[in-house]
């Protein structure tokens, strides 16, 4: 519980207006160098301390800080998250989209950094996806106790969140001063939790969760993502309780109703609408992510459960999906395997994470 204590409001304003410094000044070292950016963009792995030669200083400095584990690994752990994903993979990234997403649209200033990402509106379906092999990435088997694959996608996630706080700092001429540094360390710990906490959480309503000890094994999991995303790990929980009270720390702070927060949330509901083929989930897709969020959160985002379901029904409702999309039980290769294809037959080509690349001005 010794995470309690940094658990403040004045703490936490701090960290609203703290960046990823590494990061920064990666990307200022990246913004006229096109050719740079599209070498980092055809790495399979990341490379060798020798490769990086060609590349400044401060983009050196990036990656090698990726080539140190830390020493907090425990790779029991480790293992038991990965079997975890490996059973449960289907449900995990449902509750991403129906749960996780729209609890970060939820927090208004979060938000505003989103909803200036044309992306994320204009192009969702592309940029879920990225998100979506973002934990695939994380999740393979062997991260972080002797694969080290995912380290480059986690890296350039890293890089394209100080692409976004640069863009948004340098160009967005209404970011208000009280909603703090775009993409800052208090949102950056939301997100994580979002993708932790609260996938655990959903479990809880579905009645699935997985036990103490798979829970706080994925915050684990998460603190070590989280380590090479450029959080401050100070303050990430260790125990179920430190992540309630973060949690709960980090809700009254930023949970508020926004333009910003409905416009998203509205954009995730219509994706589902066109792309689910099961009709019976897009159905109640408001609801059910309605129900997930709880009632004030889900006012905050402009929605509301249309139809009150049996609480056992909404566990159903995603088994159904589940089945008719594949079958009901998941492993790791078969929801990549089948997540790439479905990705390539949407955008006729094979799905990868990039960087942005800023022509020569």
């Amino acid at each position: 519980m010794e995470k309690l204590s940094l658990y403040t409001d004045k703490n936490f304003n701090s960290l609203r207006n703290r960046g990823d410094e590494l990061a920064d000044e990666a990307v200022k070292a990246l913004l006229n160098r096109p050719d740079l950016c599209i070498a980092i963009n055809s790495w399979i792995n990341l490379p060798e301390e020798n490769e990086l030669m060609q590349f400044p200083e401060p983009v050196q400095i990036f990656f090698q800080a990726f080539f140190h584990k830390p020493e907090f690994i425990h790779p029991n752990k480790v293992k038991i998250v990965q079997g975890f994903f490996d059973k449960e993979s289907n449900l995990y990234l449902a509750l991403l989209g129906f749960y996780s997403l729209p609890y970060c649209y939820a927090f208004a200033d979060g938000a505003q950094v989103l909803i200036r990402s044309k992306r994320i509106i204009e192009d969702i379906g592309r940029r879920l996806s990225e998100t979506v092999l973002f934990l695939l990435d994380s999740y393979r088997p062997g991260t972080f106790v002797g694969n080290d694959q995912a380290l480059l996608t986690i890296a350039k996630v890293r890089l394209i969140h100080a692409f976004s706080r640069y863009f948004v700092s340098h160009y967005a001429k209404d970011w208000q001063p009280e909603w703090g540094t775009p993409i800052n360390q208090e949102d950056l710990i939301g997100t994580n939790l979002a993708f932790s906490l609260i996938v655990m959480r959903g479990m809880e309503k579905l009645g699935k969760f997985p036990g103490t000890e798979v829970h706080e094994a994925v915050l684990h999991y998460w603190k070590i993502i989280g380590h090479y995303l450029g959080l401050d790990t100070a303050y990430w929980p260790e125990t179920a309780k430190e992540a309630y009270e973060l949690e709960k720390l980090i809700r009254k702070r930023n949970l508020k109703a926004s333009v910003a927060g409905e416009t998203l949330t509205r954009s995730l509901l219509g994706f589902f609408e066109k792309n689910i083929p099961d009709q019976n989930l897009t159905a109640f897709s408001e609801t059910m992510v309605a129900y997930f969020l709880g009632k004030e959160a889900a006012q905050a985002v402009g929605i509301s459960q249309r139809v009150k379901l049996p609480k056992g029904l909404y566990g159903l409702i995603l088994d159904l999906s589940f089945v008719q999309q594949g079958g009901l039980k998941s492993n790791y290769q078969k929801t990549r395997q089948q997540f790439l294809a479905q990705s390539k037959g949407r955008f006729g080509e094979e799905l990868t994470l990039n960087i942005p690349v800023i022509p020569r001005s």
